[in-house]
């Protein structure tokens, strides 16, 4: 049998990503600065690829 609980109970609190001031979404990291999702802290342009478009 594991410890289970008293192991995962200390990985609350921290948190990597918060929602993004410019797209909404859940993706904004606070450490990198940067949202993963628009791009928001890394350049004033909206992140977009071309592989992201449905042909």
């Amino acid at each position: 049998m594991s410890k289970g609980t008293a192991s995962m109970g200390k990985k609350s609190g921290k948190k990597n990503m918060i929602h993004c001031r410019r797209c909404g979404k859940r993706t904004y990291h606070i450490r990198k600065k940067k949202c993963a999702s628009c791009g928001f802290g890394k350049s004033a342009r909206l992140r977009k690829y071309n592989w992201q478009k449905k042909k």
